[in-house]
């Protein structure tokens, strides 16, 4: 691997320890892919959630004196006040970590949108950019329908781009590996957001490797939310970084050209049966539910009207939870979304994120309701048992207290 003079500096500890030890990690990663050298990134983005782990590799660069080059955006925290107001005290241990956690990445330089959007707004890049992504439903985006580079960064390497500068040069910044190599004909109907969410789960289910899919067969272009959770899901229930889509994503404006002259090495068909078995798998039992859990990832002010809308004038029978940007939040009060869903008993929250340990123990074990299968899935670990439904429905369920088949 070729290192520039500036950066054998960084790596010999001539620009400090804690840049020394980012350029450690980042000149490791980029032996392990093969990388012949590095190359400068003009934004990050670091995944951090208040993990422990998280918080000890920041607090390690802090103290060996790294500052960010290139200011990261961040992924939820927590608004521990709101949260604790409605939901009752966190334990010492959960708030202390959150603080502390929020504290290091101020400190490092990070700027704190505690949002796992990042691509729609305050962070969004430029077709061709080279950038640092480690949010799992951003990174897809930011390759695909945006046009950007990124791999999929961890939280830990992201912030060691950050703070370098640079990332080594492999895998999606490279021409050559942003082609298709999968073909996937999708005969199944794809007409509104969460059917982007469920073609999102159902194609890692079918095909589980990591190459490069074209989609076909679609006509429609999703909206910036389907986008988005159509992602969440590729990269939750798989490992997809980038995908295209024949006639719509800025690298695929016909098959020929999305596949670059690869030969097809899978064929992958999608039809509504596939979309079936991804509903069927998160729909729940019907009955009861606790509450709703809106907002994996983080709700648009779109998202955020239509919710006011299906409340107004109505009273929620279930702790209803909104997970948004503080952007979104800001506009939701400006727009009176905020106050129709506060007098239907909702919470409209800002920073944090279904994810965020310490933060849902009150319902932990007990049945709700959400619109993500991500959050499904990444809660079950909790013992959260969520029903999944399209978001206009799940709010009905909100409503009701109920879910139905």
């Amino acid at each position: 691997m070729e290192l520039t003079s500036l950066e054998l500096d960084m790596l010999a500890g001539k620009h400090g320890e804690g840049v020394a030890l980012a350029m450690k990690v980042q000149v490791g990663t980029g032996k392990a892919f093969y990388a012949k050298r590095m190359v400068p990134i003009t934004r990050t983005h670091v995944a951090a959630s208040a993990q422990e782990g998280d918080l000890y590799f920041v607090t390690k660069l802090l103290d060996l004196g790294a500052r960010c080059v290139v200011s990261p955006t961040t992924n939820p925290s927590m608004d521990t006040g709101y949260v604790e107001e409605h939901l009752g005290p966190l334990t010492d241990e959960g708030r202390d970590r959150v603080q502390a956690s929020n504290d290091a990445y101020r400190r490092i330089g990070a700027t704190l949108t505690l949002s796992c959007t990042p691509e729609l707004e305050k962070n969004v890049p430029a077709f061709g950019e080279v950038v640092a992504f480690s949010e799992s439903s951003a990174t897809p985006y930011v390759n695909s329908v945006l046009g950007a580079r990124s791999n999929r960064e961890s939280s830990i390497s992201a912030l060691c781009a950050a703070v370098t500068g640079r990332v080594p040069e492999y895998g999606l910044l490279l021409d050559e590996n942003r082609k298709g190599e999968v073909l996937v004909e999708v005969e199944a109907k794809i007409e509104d957001d969460f059917d982007w969410s469920l073609l999102g789960y159902a194609y890692p289910q079918k095909y589980k490797g990591a190459e490069v899919p074209v989609f076909t067969g679609i006509e429609k272009r999703a909206t910036p939310e389907g986008f988005v959770q159509f992602g969440a899901e590729l990269a939750t229930s798989g490992a997809v970084a980038m995908y295209h889509i024949a006639g719509i994503t800025p690298e695929a404006p016909t098959v020929e050209a999305a596949f670059g002259g690869n030969a097809v090495k899978h064929r992958v068909t999608i039809t509504d049966a596939d979309l079936d078995r991804v509903r069927e798998q998160f729909s729940g039992e019907s009955g009861p539910i606790e509450y709703a859990m809106l907002g994996c990832p983080h709700l648009t002010i779109r998202q955020v009207g239509e919710v006011a809308a299906l409340v107004d004038g109505k009273q929620l029978a279930v702790d209803t939870w909104i997970l948004v940007s503080s952007l979104t939040l800001e506009l939701a009060e400006r727009m009176g979304f905020l106050g129709v869903i506060q007098r239907a008993g909702g919470h409209v929250v800002a920073d944090t994120c279904m994810d965020i340990p310490g933060c849902w123990d009150a319902y932990y074990g007990r049945p709700g309701v959400t619109e993500s299968q991500k959050c499904a899935f990444y809660c079950q670990v909790y013992g959260q048992r969520y029903a999944v439904r399209p978001l206009a429905q799940a709010v009905q369920a909100a409503l009701a207290g109920e879910v139905v088949k």
